[in-house]
């Protein structure tokens, strides 16, 4: 497996890696970087979206990879087709970033734009993943059939210390379809889960429903989540940033839980 995704950059000869920071865009940066050193380029797309602790660990991670790492704006939040929240919200949030990396990598002299979409991904409700495609963009993990589990187990064998590092999908994802995304929103919920990850709760979602927070925990914490957490005082902190009301999931975390409304819907 660790062979075949090495082959297929050796093949590229040079990639500009959609770098988010997360476990699987790593995998791919650093698989890249030790193929190719230095014709290999990791590009972070900084927005509301992007959590300013997630673009400080994409950072700290690139400089452990050795990886020459960039970040460019992406302005997603200036087109109503995205922060209007539709279902294929994530076409537009992919097209704009693949419309920005594409004329760079292009003008840098990178035949290839590489993303760290995995072979999970392509079972799960992912607009974004068409819009990559239609730019020609490459899923070097989704090629080689790589699943999520795998791309965890292939960090800890490269000695990548943050391989089991909880998923973190842009913010966009913790809103309901149809509810419109604006920049004080997306910060709201940011900085509601960041203050649960100073709790040591670090796999998580704050979903946003109006005034309302509902904390997603997966279910084996739920119960140490109540008897350990002042519960007054969270409900103060999340209300000082802007909610009415908190609840918590009694079903507990499950990734992509928003796209059960188009569940039946794949790209």
């Amino acid at each position: 497996m660790l062979e075949k995704l090495k082959t297929i950059f050796a093949e590229m000869e040079q990639a500009l890696i959609a770098y988010s920071g997360g476990v699987d865009s790593t995998l791919v940066a650093k698989i890249a970087y030790d193929v190719l050193g230095d014709r290999a380029l990791a590009v972070t797309a900084q927005s509301p979206s992007l959590l300013p602790e997630e673009l400080e660990d994409a950072r700290i991670q690139a400089a452990a990879i050795g990886i020459t790492h960039e970040v460019v704006e992406t302005y997603e939040m200036d087109n109503p087709n995205y922060t209007s929240n539709p279902v294929n919200r994530c076409y537009f949030c992919k097209s704009e970033l693949h419309d920005t990396l594409k004329p760079l990598a292009q003008q840098r002299g990178y035949p290839y734009v590489v993303d760290g979409v995995n072979a999970d991904d392509l079972r799960d409700y992912r607009p974004g993943i068409q819009a990559a495609k239609e730019r020609g963009a490459r899923s070097p993990l989704a090629e080689v059939g790589v699943t999520k589990a795998e791309v965890r187990q292939l960090s800890k064998q490269l000695g990548l210390p943050w391989w089991d590092k909880p998923a973190q999908p842009c913010l966009s994802s913790r809103f309901p379809y149809g509810e419109e995304i604006t920049v004080s929103k997306l910060q709201r919920v940011g900085r509601a889960e960041i203050y649960l990850r100073r709790l040591s709760f670090t796999n998580l979602r704050v979903r946003s429903e109006g005034d309302t927070a509902r904390i997603e925990l997966p279910p084996e914490q739920i119960k140490e989540f109540v008897l350990t957490i002042d519960l007054p005082k969270l409900v103060s902190a999340f209300q000082e940033l802007g909610f009415m009301y908190v609840t918590l999931d009694l079903e507990g975390y499950r990734s992509g839980k928003l796209n059960q409304v188009v569940e039946g819907v794949r790209y």
